[in-house]
């Protein structure tokens, strides 16, 4: 039986519009994208150009600094723009998908040394999907990782039931599992819920279950309490989606770019999952939602996702695909705003009566109720942020650049994501998130030389 880790801190979100547990074929997109941004610090060096036909698994481009990591097309077709902003950086690269995907092949893998499984990885383009910790960047594929990490499930609010999209591919995510264990001589860690049946059958790996709310199913929470991380530790993790992508892909020989995607949030007039593949638009599966009035659509949950419209496409990692109020709308004092009874409001300080009402779902939007101000010492976010770090003496370390106050006070173990829920009870409306990723880059760039 696995061992159990209960997560005190940190709170539930409970929104309105999650997903219906059934899955639909999503819309033909007929454009797919590949947008750099979504590869933390990867400078893109283009392998293709405008014009050029591609295949699925066919490399599109490479990391400048590490030339043997290739990014592949999810689709076939035509390489139809390379749209390029400020200073000539890659934004998008849209591929016009045929109407049948043809795929380029690559060595199949079903066991073998370490360094053919890294190959067929490195070639189809399956690497970048296996993440380090420090930084959060795609693994370096001559590092040897002390051990890797999988966390079975998502907490954060509308996030994708990660079980029931794994339901079809429990095979394809034990072979996945199986070649993880090939990359490091130590434990591949795969996290789960309390009380959970689905991975009961997984093999290779060491269960440990979580219990507690959101953060409880992020990776980097998981890893925290079951090893941190010290300074000079490389870890890997993989989202469980992608180790079931990699499974099948290595299996078959081909780059299969499947996801089965969670469409929620209060804006959707059908909130279910729908079958599409990586890069698709955001149109081609949210249809109209996508295009009302005063939504947010957004690439990934509400609290860590990427800001999109109608013309947008879905984030490469992404399993999630919210849309919610804007929130640009002024509120009047006595109805909505900080005199109002509050039976609709969502707050964890228990300033409103609306906690009394159990498991209510809420209709946020993004709006921030209130102007950025003192950054000052309130006790919320530790109410929230479950790892044995000071958040906000943290925080001010980055804010000022003082590289050995950050690690020192724990930067090693930390992503954006894990600071989501202090940014959302932060009073003085910081951009916590940013804050934490302009840290990370500062350390990466001090210590990279």
């Amino acid at each position: 039986m696995a061992k159990v880790i209960k997560i005190k801190k940190g709170v539930d979100i409970k929104l309105v519009g999650p997903a219906e547990k059934k899955v639909s074929q999503a819309q033909r997109s007929s454009i797919h994208a590949l947008m750099p941004d979504d590869f933390i610090g990867i400078v893109p060096k283009m392998l293709v150009k405008e014009g050029a036909e591609v295949m699925a698994g066919t490399p599109i481009f490479c990391d400048k600094s590490h030339p043997e990591i290739l990014f592949t097309s999810p689709v076939s077709g035509e390489m139809v723009e390379i749209k390029r902003g400020p200073k000539r950086v890659i934004e998008e690269i849209k591929i016009l998908a045929d109407q049948e995907t043809k795929y380029e092949s690559f060595p199949a893998w079903n066991g073998g040394s370490r360094e053919s499984l890294i190959a067929s990885l490195l070639q189809s383009g399956l690497w970048v999907f296996i993440q380090q910790r420090p930084y959060g960047i795609i693994a370096n594929p001559k590092d040897q990782p002390k051990n890797i990490f999988v966390s079975g499930f998502d907490t954060a609010p509308l996030a994708a039931d990660i079980p029931f999209i794994l339901q079809g591919d429990k095979a394809a995510f034990q072979s996945g599992i199986d070649a993880l264990t090939k990359l490091t001589e130590g434990k591949v860690y795969l996290g789960i819920p309390s009380g959970d049946t689905f991975y009961t059958d997984i093999k290779n790996v060491e269960k440990v279950a979580f219990s507690g709310p959101h953060p409880s199913g992020n990776v980097g929470v998981q890893i925290h309490h079951i090893q941190p991380i010290n300074k000079g530790d490389v870890v890997w993790t993989v989202n469980a989606l992608d180790v079931a992508l990699i499974g099948k892909s290595l299996k078959a020989g081909q780059f299969i770019a499947e996801r089965i995607v969670a469409l929620a949030g209060s804006k959707v007039s059908t909130p279910q999952y729908y079958r599409t593949l990586i890069g698709a638009s955001i149109t081609s599966i949210a249809g109209t939602d996508a295009a009302q009035p005063d939504v947010r659509a957004i690439s990934g949950n509400v609290l860590t996702g990427t800001q999109s419209n109608p013309e947008s496409y879905l984030g490469f990692y992404d399993s999630t695909l919210s849309i919610i109020p804007e929130g640009n709308h002024k509120k009047f004092f006595l109805t909505e705003g900080w005199l109002a009874p509050g039976f609709s409001r969502f707050s964890i300080s228990h300033a409103y009566p609306s906690w009394l009402l159990g498991n209510k779902r809420y209709d946020l939007d993004t709006n921030l109720n209130g102007e950025k101000r003192a950054f000052v010492v309130t006790g919320e976010l530790e109410r929230v942020f479950p790892f044995d770090i000071y958040p906000m003496q943290l925080l001010k370390s980055i804010m000022v650049n003082d590289i050995d106050a950050m690690e020192k006070l724990g930067i090693y173990e930390v992503l954006p994501e894990d600071f989501a829920l202090c940014e959302v009870v932060c009073t003085s409306k910081i951009e916590i998130q940013s804050v934490v990723k302009k840290g990370l880059e500062d350390m990466r760039k001090e210590f990279s030389h």
